[in-house]
C-alpha cells in the first residue's frame, strides 16, 4: 500500500513539474514573440524618421524639381502644368454658375449664386456623389454619363432664383482631379489616372470633350469654360476671400499642389505673356520622388503591386488612400512573423485595402482607458477580438509612426514650394504674408495629421519666419474655385 502511495506521489511530482515547465515554455515562446513584434515596430520606427535634417533635404529636393520641371517637359519628376490660369477670381463675378468636382472616389456638383463687389458668394447649394468601385475601371462614357446623370438630376432642383438669365446658356467649372496636359482654360487631355482609377480609353482624350458628349447624351445644356485641377481650384477659391494666398494644397484620398508663378520664371511658355505677369501651375507633387524620402519595405510592395508602380511614390506615402494600408499592410507582417494576434493569421489581414484612413484615424485617436475604439475596429474590419491591452498600444504606436511620417513630409513639401518662391527667409524692409489654402479630408478630419504637419513646418521655418506662413483651411475651396473661374471666364463676360 505504502509503494501505490509514493508511486502515485511520484507520478503527481512529476505531472507537476512537467506541467509547470510547460508553463515556462509558454511564456518563453510568448516572450519570444513579443520581442520579434517589437523589434519589427523599432524597425518599422527607424525607418520612417523624419528628423528636421532630412525634411530640410526633402524640400530644397522639391523645390530644385520645381525648377527642373518649369524649365523643360520631362524635365522632372513634377510634371509643373501650365493651368492658363492667369487671372484669379477678383471679387466682382457676378451671377449663377455650376461646379463638378471629380477628386476620388466621390464627386460633388454645386450651383453658386455671385453677387459682385461687396457680396460676395450669395448662395450657394451641392450634392455628393458616390462612384461606384466597378465605374473606377469601366469605360470613360459609363462614368461620364454616370457623372452627367446625376448633373442633370441637380439641375432640375433649381429653385425660385436660381435661374440663368434669359437667353443664357448655363456655364459649369470642372475640377477633374488627375494629372492633364491643359491646351487652353477650358480644354485639356489626361496624362494618366491616379486614387485607383484605371480607365484606359480616356488617356490622352480630351476630357472635357468626354464630359460634353456625355451631358448631350443626357439632356442637359451646359457649357463648360473653366477646366481646372482640384489645387487650382482651391487657389482661386482661397484668393477669392484673402489677396494673401500664394498656393494651394490638397491632403485627401489623393495630394498635389498648385502655387502663383511669375510668368517669366517659366521658359517651357511660349505664348504671349499673360497681362497679369502671373501663371497658376499645377505641380502633382504625388509624382514627387527623391532618394531623401524615408521608403521602408511596406512602401515599396504598396508601390510594386499597385496599379502605377513607379509612379506617384509621395502620394503613396502622404494621401488618404494609402496610409490605412500601410498601417493593415506592418499589421500581417507583425501577425505572420510574430503571431501577433494568435498562433494563425486572420484571414481579413491578408485583404488589400480593408484598412481605411478613417479606421487608421479612429484608432490613432482613441483615448479611452482600455483603448476600446482600437478593440472595436479591430473586430469589425479584421475579425480580431480577444487581443490585449498592450498590444492595442502597440497599434497605436503604428498608426502614430506612419501617420506623423505622412505629416512631416506634407510640411516638408510646403516648405520647397515656399523656397522657390523666396519666402521661407525674411526680407528687410517687408512684412508679407503667405497663405497656404489647404483642403481635403485628411487635412480636415485627421486632427493628429493636421496638428503634426502644421507644426512641423512651424519648426522648419523657425518662429521668425513662420509668423509670416499662414495654414488656411479652404473647405470645398475646389468646388468654388471652379465655380469662381468658370465667372471669371464666362463666355457672356466678352458682350458686356
Amino acid at each position: 500500500m505504502k509503494k501505490v502511495v509514493v508511486a502515485a506521489v511520484v507520478v503527481g511530482a512529476a505531472a507537476a513539474c512537467g506541467g509547470a515547465a510547460y508553463v515556462v515554455r509558454r511564456r518563453m515562446e510568448k516572450s519570444r514573440k513579443w520581442g520579434k513584434a517589437m523589434g519589427i515596430v523599432k524597425e518599422l520606427d527607424e525607418k520612417c524618421a523624419t528628423p528636421l535634417g532630412k525634411l530640410r533635404q526633402v524640400a530644397d529636393a522639391m523645390a530644385v524639381e520645381m525648377h527642373a520641371g518649369l524649365a523643360s517637359e520631362g524635365g522632372s519628376k513634377l510634371k509643373m502644368l501650365i493651368s492658363f490660369v492667369d487671372n484669379l477670381p477678383s471679387g466682382d463675378e457676378e451671377g449663377l454658375f455650376y461646379a463638378l468636382d471629380l477628386g476620388g472616389t466621390n464627386f460633388r456638383v454645386l450651383r453658386v449664386k455671385l453677387g459682385g463687389t461687396d457680396r460676395g458668394v450669395v448662395q450657394q447649394e451641392f450634392e455628393e456623389v458616390s462612384i461606384p468601385p466597378e465605374l473606377m475601371v469601366a469605360t470613360s462614357e459609363e462614368l461620364f454619363d454616370y457623372i452627367a446623370e446625376a448633373l442633370a438630376k441637380f439641375v432640375s432642383t433649381e429653385s425660385e432664383g436660381l435661374h440663368p438669365e434669359p437667353n443664357k446658356q448655363r456655364e459649369l467649372g470642372f475640377t477633374f482631379s488627375f494629372p492633364v496636359r491643359q491646351t487652353s482654360i477650358s480644354s485639356g487631355t489626361l496624362i494618366r489616372w491616379t486614387k485607383g482609377f484605371d480607365i484606359k480609353d480616356a488617356v490622352g482624350k480630351d476630357v472635357v470633350g468626354k464630359l460634353i458628349s456625355a451631358l448631350e447624351r443626357n439632356g442637359v445644356d451646359m457649357r463648360v469654360t473653366a477646366l481646372v485641377n482640384d489645387t487650382v481650384g482651391t487657389l482661386a477659391g482661397g484668393r477669392y476671400y484673402n489677396n494673401d494666398v500664394i498656393a494651394a494644397v490638397i491632403l485627401g484620398t489623393g495630394t498635389n499642389a498648385a502655387y502663383v508663378e511669375r510668368a517669366t520664371a517659366i521658359p517651357k511658355w511660349h505664348g504671349p505673356l499673360p497681362k497679369s505677369g502671373e501663371m497658376v501651375i499645377n505641380m502633382e507633387w504625388g509624382n514627387f520622388r527623391s532618394s531623401h524620402l524615408p521608403l521602408t519595405e511596406y512602401d515599396v510592395a504598396l508601390d510594386e503591386e499597385s496599379l502605377n508602380p513607379g509612379e506617384q511614390i509621395y502620394e503613396k506615402m502622404i494621401s488618404g488612400l494609402y496610409l490605412g494600408e500601410i498601417v493593415r499592410r506592418v499589421l500581417c507582417k507583425l501577425a505572420e512573423e510574430a503571431c501577433f494576434f494568435g498562433d494563425t493569421v486572420p484571414s481579413k489581414l491578408k485583404t488589400s485595402f480593408i484598412l481605411s484612413t478613417p479606421h487608421m484615424s479612429a484608432m490613432h485617436h482613441d483615448t479611452s482607458p482600455d483603448l476600446k475604439v482600437v478593440a472595436s475596429k479591430l473586430k469589425d474590419v479584421f475579425g480580431i477580438s480577444n487581443t490585449s491591452l498592450r498590444a492595442r498600444k502597440v497599434i497605436v504606436d503604428i498608426c502614430d509612426i506612419i501617420a506623423s511620417r505622412g505629416a512631416c513630409l506634407s510640411a516638408a513639401g510646403i516648405l520647397g514650394i515656399l523656397k522657390k518662391l523666396a519666402r521661407d527667409t525674411l526680407k528687410q524692409g517687408e512684412n508679407q504674408k503667405s497663405v497656404i489654402a489647404l483642403d481635403g479630408g485628411l487635412f480636415e478630419h485627421y486632427t493628429k495629421f493636421r496638428d503634426c504637419m502644421e507644426d512641423t513646418l512651424k519648426e522648419l521655418l523657425g518662429d521668425e519666419v513662420s509668423e509670416t506662413i499662414v495654414i488656411e483651411h479652404s473647405n470645398d475651396g475646389s468646388g468654388i474655385g471652379a465655380a469662381l473661374l468658370a465667372a471669371s471666364h464666362s463666355q457672356y463676360l466678352a458682350e458686356e
